[in-house]
């Protein structure tokens, strides 16, 4: 009982990023970006990569430039090579670490496109597309799953194998790896251009 009471505590630092994240969702990008980075201070280089995988990968929607934003993408994925399934399951039961790959792919893809460097895109996509697998069979999975193939599309060639092709990558709603179920920590998952 205790152990599961243990488990079921809040993590102090991803209800501060979820906060955050909400007042990003709400429309002030710029006091987002000014306090995302102040918890980056506080969680440094080398802090949980939980944490770091988290706040950088919404750090990123908060950033004017392209290659800055690439730059948080890139931060994310490399914090999220250092988890473990069992590093996540000890916060998040329902979670799994190879859950945040399909996302963080998608997201390097995205920012690939905008920096006009289309095989790096179709790179980041591919391994997108490889780790679906990891997701659910939920409206978040469904919508990760649409989000690749309409980037397929963009890109040309690479027609979805599995996931309905749509307007553009969109928002993904509902819960998923960065975010539980009625806004408890970090609310739906990023939003694409």
């Amino acid at each position: 009982m205790a152990e599961q009471q243990e488990q079921a505590a809040p993590d102090a630092m991803m209800t501060r990023i979820g906060q955050v994240v909400m007042l990003h969702h709400g429309g002030d990008r710029e006091e987002a970006r000014g306090r995302f980075l102040d918890l980056w201070g506080e969680i440094g280089e080398d802090g949980d990569p939980l944490h770091r995988c988290t706040l950088a990968h919404y750090l990123a929607d908060t950033q004017d430039d392209p290659a800055d934003e690439l730059a948080w993408d890139l931060r994310a994925l490399s914090a999220a090579e250092e988890l473990t399934d069992g590093d996540v399951a000890e916060r998040h039961r329902s979670l799994a670490a190879r859950a945040f790959y399909p996302s963080l792919h998608l997201n390097l893809a995205a920012d690939y496109v905008k920096l006009g460097r289309s095989e790096a895109a179709r790179s980041h996509l591919r391994r997108a597309r490889g780790a679906v697998g990891a997701l659910g069979n939920d409206r978040y999975g469904d919508g990760v799953r649409a989000a690749i193939g309409r980037l397929e599309l963009r890109l040309g060639g690479q027609g979805p194998s599995n996931g309905g092709p749509g307007e553009g990558p969109g928002i993904v709603e509902g819960p998923g790896p960065f975010g539980g179920s009625g806004g408890e920590t970090l609310g739906p998952p990023r939003q694409r251009p």
